[in-house]
């Protein structure tokens, strides 16, 4: 086991090179001059723009601008932010743990809720549960995410008044120091039931919006996988020697089952992570999404490198967890 893990860990170091060297192109093949958006814009002067460029080294030759990245990247240095002034990983760790939060939750109530929603349709095949089940997901999996924020916003916040319609906090909360970042877990960990109160509520509608589509997907595959499993031999066999219909259903087809649910769980954890940037900027949810936006839109370089290097090696890590579990749920699995 451990010289698996240690060989899967070692494909991240080639995911990191090959995402960094992909990246460091298109970031420099981007329209405008960032060296005049860090030097203070189009009021600033042509000395001062002068200044930038050298002090960030974009008067050399990409290829060498790219090793001395490198170079750096080797260091744990990601950079200094051209718009924040900054180091890139100080942004990252004042970002990332608001998305993880988001996403972590989101991703949670997916499976919570899609899970059972396919093993029940899959179990009520072709009567009206499953039939409102295929519905719902094809209507989650349907739905822009932009426009189901908007609706959440205009339905929940703007009509009802049931939930806040933007932030992480309430304005007038009394701001303490953070451990983690994330809100939930530092309000559990000092005993701050007010804060956690707070941030859950915050947090409840943007993370419903976030997970809509993850939702649909995962809901489909169990279903789907459960269907495939449910006409096994095994399953046949077990019922004859009259198992209880629960112990059928949840040990011997689920357990068979599950192995391609955690796959696209994993995967839409992933995605989640690096694409919550719409659901960051309707709920103005203060994420590393929204902080890679305003890279690009300022064609800060560092800082787009490090988001991409840094959601690479994240994703990469989740599948690498993923094919832990794959042993885990079902030990007949070879390395």
């Amino acid at each position: 086991m451990l010289i698996y893990l240690l060989k899967r860990l070692s494909y991240l170091v080639f995911t990191i090179l090959g995402m960094s060297l992909l990246m460091f192109v298109i970031s420099r093949t981007l329209p405008g001059d960032p060296a005049r958006v860090a030097a203070g814009g189009i009021e600033a002067s042509v000395e001062m723009v002068e200044h930038v460029v050298k002090e960030y080294g974009l008067d050399k030759p990409l290829h060498v601008q790219y090793l001395i990245y490198m170079k750096h990247l080797l260091h744990g240095d990601l950079g200094r932010s051209l718009v924040t002034r900054r180091l890139v990983i100080e942004d990252l760790k004042a970002f990332y743990p608001a998305t993880f939060e988001l996403t972590f939750y989101g991703i949670l109530f997916a499976c919570v809720v899609g899970i059972p929603l396919g093993i029940i349709s899959a179990i009520k095949k072709g009567k009206l549960i499953d039939h409102l089940s295929r519905v719902t997901s094809l209507f989650m999996v349907s739905m822009p995410l932009f426009w189901l924020g908007l609706m959440a916003i205009f339905i929940f916040y703007a009509t009802l008044g049931w939930f806040p319609g933007s932030g992480r906090t309430s304005f007038n909360l009394v701001s303490k120091p953070t451990i983690t970042g994330i809100l939930t877990l530092d309000a559990l960990l000092s005993w701050d039931f007010q804060l956690l109160k707070d941030a859950l509520y915050h947090l409840i509608v943007p993370m419903v919006v976030l997970s809509s589509v993850s939702l649909g997907i995962i809901a489909r595959m169990t279903r789907s996988c459960m269907l495939e499993v449910m006409q096994e031999n095994y399953i046949i066999t077990a019922r004859a020697k009259g198992l209880r219909e629960k112990v059928v259903i949840m040990k011997h087809a689920l357990r068979n089952a599950v192995i391609p649910v955690i796959t696209v769980v994993g995967l839409q954890f992933g995605i989640l992570m690096g694409g919550a940037v719409i659901t960051e900027t309707v709920f103005s949810w203060p994420g590393v999404g929204r902080y890679a936006i305003i890279s690009v839109d300022n064609k800060d370089f560092p800082a787009i490198m490090g988001f991409a290097i840094t959601f690479s090696f994240i994703y990469a890590f989740i599948n690498v967890i993923v094919d832990m579990l794959y042993i885990y749920v079902n030990p007949k699995i070879s390395l």
